[in-house]
């Protein structure tokens, strides 16, 4: 099974061939737990998760929890967004950062279009000029509805 993003922001994933999901769902800012608990809350899988697991894939209503886990997500919080290229008022300083959990998958294109922006004074390969420092400058953030 490839990893799935339902409409709703629910997310799984097959975890190796043992028959184990990894699954889960960012609440939304007024769900949002205190950051002094990093206590798993098993409500909140049973409430907001589940549901729209089992209504994707019927054959997860069979399946149990076996192990869970909370923790912290580090993100940019300004649109959840990277941030790559160049800063718009201080001289020879780029930006490469703010792509949470998905740096390493990003990270060979990131690291390309930095270089050319680097060499070449603009990215030439993809066109990477929306997600600047400059959205943020000027307070306009590039949103998206389902970010994992």
């Amino acid at each position: 099974m490839p990893f799935l993003i339902d409409y709703s922001g629910v997310y799984f994933r097959r975890e190796g061939l043992g028959g184990n999901y990894i699954a889960g769902s960012s609440p939304e800012e007024a769900e949002e737990p205190d950051t002094s608990n990093l206590e798993v809350d098993h409500q909140f899988f049973e409430d907001k998760v589940w549901p729209h697991m089992c209504h994707r894939v019927p054959a997860f209503e069979s399946l149990k929890v076996t192990s869970a886990w909370a923790g912290f997500y580090d993100y940019n919080t300004f649109d959840q967004n990277g941030i790559i290229g160049i800063h718009p008022t201080v001289n020879n300083m780029y930006f490469a950062t703010g792509f949470s959990g998905h740096g390493l998958q990003h990270s060979p294109a990131v690291g390309r279009a930095v270089a050319e922006l680097i060499l070449d004074g603009n990215f030439q390969t993809l066109d990477l000029s929306g997600l600047s420092f400059r959205r943020i400058f000027t307070q306009e953030p590039m949103l998206e509805r389902n970010i994992v």
